[in-house]
């Protein structure tokens, strides 16, 4: 049920994203959502691929510092308000969130939200319950 997410940690320098994406390219491997969080010195490039495993491979080979870590991934519609209404039920789990970030897919009308946190079970069960869906690997890849 969970997502492998990508991070690359990048020195805050011209052309460094866009080095990872040209070696992304290269390798025939499709970004499917990217966040990017930054500081003056560093930044973290979090994304979800198409292909995760061959990603983490041809990155690192390219001299990259990679890590991957497990996110949630769930499809709400994209009206005004769902989100609000989804992190309301989110807040009733009793777990802290460490990031979040969304993007509206091409094979669908909902909107995709990735949510990163410590324990996922009660999340999970919350979101169920609730009839949230939550997405499969392999249907986020193939967004």
């Amino acid at each position: 049920m969970l997502v492998k997410q990508i991070s690359v940690f990048l020195e805050n320098s011209f052309g460094r994203l866009a080095e990872v994406t040209k070696t992304l390219g290269k390798a025939n491997i499709d970004i499917r959502a990217l966040f990017v969080a930054d500081s003056s010195d560093y930044g973290v490039l979090r994304m979800i691929l198409d292909k995760p495993e061959e990603a983490v491979t041809v990155l690192t080979e390219a001299g990259f510092t990679v890590s991957t870590t497990q996110v949630l991934a769930i499809a709400i519609p994209d009206t005004p308000g769902t989100l609000d209404q989804t992190l309301t039920k989110f807040s009733e789990t009793g777990e802290s969130m460490e990031y979040i970030y969304g993007f509206v897919g091409r094979k669908s009308s909902e909107a995709i939200m990735v949510i990163r946190v410590q324990n996922y079970d009660p999340v999970i069960k919350a979101f169920e319950e609730a009839g949230i869906r939550i997405l499969k690997p392999e249907e986020v890849y193939g967004i």
